[in-house]
């Protein structure tokens, strides 16, 4: 259970919407800017006084005794007549008047400027000047006589006077100016947001600094009859979920159709590679198993099995402790699994964790159902007797995990389900990303369209959009599975379900 919110007035808030976030917060929820490129509020007060009215600086000399209309001393130019202040502070004294040179600024670095403005040196001509932020990957690439011959003689190099402010790091390039269709000087991705900058290994833009979108940020895939699509959602920084979904040809050359979704635990260890190691290991042994003519509930008890194995593996791989991410715990990589087979007229469900399969009918008088039940805290209370669901799952260890893949899991005990539809609908397998969202059959047989089995991805996407209108505190993923029952009298492919 999330504590209470404090008062808004007291939180800060979004630089893009100015809605209030909470601590902690690396996105906003209601628009998802991304709030860790944001620099925090500096804590200092200006230096500047407009008018005479504002906060003044505490080390700023005051003037004696300012008169209207006569020259003041030390002014830059002679002959400049300085007005009296006419403001008051806070307390009802005049505030004080300041000489350009007696403004005590401070640069980016932290360091004062110089007492007076002009007394700094331009760079020659052909100097370049670096910033510490950025690299100047032009000049590196520059060899010809343009990039070290003097400037020729013109209204351009007429003189300091004439030539306009010196950029600090003027030879970045400008992201309103920059062609996109410029190559890169040295390789590498293209900035997306400045599309100038290179990004570097750590996936942030060297010219801007802006993050970049990551591969699994946003997934979406759809074969001919069936389609996924997974998000990050609005409050994590990555997808630490993963799907796969395939299709196979039976031994009698009928069709069979698969779908894997996996859930990284996002407590363990590189979880993102164990949602990935698992939804691609599972679709593999299915596609191999239903394709040798097991049966596909066999099938789907031994393709968890070999996802399980492949996320055992990452806990033993090189580089799989802490080295790999220092600021976890130093426990074995884990992931929930879900998936669905849909061959022979048969519809197979297998789980381990709290990813979830769902039925809905096309026809919506029919009842919808949920085809899995929970490995979590809130379930087995439930199941106990201890609690009925509403006050199970509104507790703060609902989602507890009771079983998963990984080398620290209790035991490996694979559920799997068989089931004969009598009309046609759709299966919708997802993680709790989704389901907390529409938790009940009956409430995602709502956020279900329509036209689903027609329209696979685009139900996919919907669900995933329904995810993140409702807040997208976690990562979303959902694959829609259509189910259309066998031609009449041709019967199952296997005798028994």
């Amino acid at each position: 259970m999330m504590s209470q919110k404090p008062e808004s007035a007291q939180l800060p808030t979004c630089p893009s919407c100015e809605e209030p976030l909470e601590s902690g917060d690396l996105f906003c929820g209601a628009c998802g800017y991304d709030l860790s490129v944001v620099p925090p509020r500096p804590d200092d007060r200006p230096t500047l006084v407009m008018n005479g009215l504002g906060p003044a600086e505490p080390e700023a000399r005051v003037p004696d005794a300012p008169v209207a209309g006569a020259p003041v001393s030390g002014a830059p130019v002679a002959g400049v007549e300085w007005p009296t202040v006419t403001g008051t502070d806070s307390s009802g004294t005049p505030a004080p008047l300041h000489l350009p040179e007696e403004l005590l600024g401070l640069e980016s670095s932290g360091s004062r400027l110089p007492a007076h403005p002009g007394d700094f040196e331009l760079p020659a001509p052909g100097a370049v000047v670096r910033d510490s932020s950025a690299r100047d990957y032009a000049h590196q690439e520059s060899t010809g006589p343009a990039s070290t011959a003097p400037e020729s003689a013109g209204p351009e190099s007429a003189g300091p006077e004439s030539a306009g402010p010196e950029s600090p790091n003027r030879d970045v390039a400008d992201p309103r100016t920059a062609d996109p269709g410029a190559a890169l000087p040295s390789g590498g991705k293209l900035c997306v947001a400045c599309r100038a900058g290179r990004v570097d290994t750590d996936g942030y833009c060297e010219n801007c600094g802006h993050a970049q979108p990551r591969e699994r940020d946003h997934v979406e895939q759809e074969l001919g009859a069936v389609a996924a699509v997974s998000d990050r959602g609005l409050r994590h920084h990555r997808n630490e979920d993963a799907f796969a979904v395939s299709s196979a040809a039976l031994p009698d050359g009928s069709p069979a159709v698969v779908a894997v979704v996996c859930d990284g635990v996002s407590s363990a260890t590189r979880p993102d590679e164990a949602s990935a190691a698992a939804a691609a290991s599972a679709n593999e042994s299915l596609l191999a198993a239903l394709e040798r003519g097991t049966h596909p509930q066999q099938s789907m008890h031994e393709a968890i099995v070999v996802a399980a194995e492949a996320v055992n593996a990452l806990a033993t791989a090189p580089g799989g402790g802490m080295e790999h991410d220092p600021h976890r715990h130093q426990n074995a990589p884990a992931c929930t699994i879900v998936g669905a087979v849909v061959a022979g007229g048969l519809l197979v469900v297998g789980w381990i964790g709290d990813s979830r399969a769902y039925w809905i009918p096309d026809d919506r008088g029919g009842p919808p159902a949920r085809l899995t039940e929970d490995d979590s805290w809130a379930a087995q209370m439930v199941a106990a007797g201890l609690m009925n669901e509403t006050e199970a799952y509104a507790d703060a260890r609902a989602h507890a995990i009771t079983g998963w893949l990984g080398a620290d899991a209790y035991e490996l005990e694979p559920h799997t389900a068989s089931f004969k539809p009598d009309r046609p609908g759709v299966v919708v397998v997802c993680t709790d990303g989704l389901w907390n969202y529409a938790e009940g059959a009956d409430e995602m047989a709502r956020a279900l369209p329509a036209d689903a089995s027609q329209r696979p991805l685009h139900a996919a996407q919907v669900l995933v959009g329904h995810a993140l209108d409702g807040g997208g505190h976690d990562n979303v993923t959902v694959a829609v599975l259509p189910f259309a029952l066998p031609p009449q009298g041709a019967g199952s492919a296997y005798s028994s379900a």
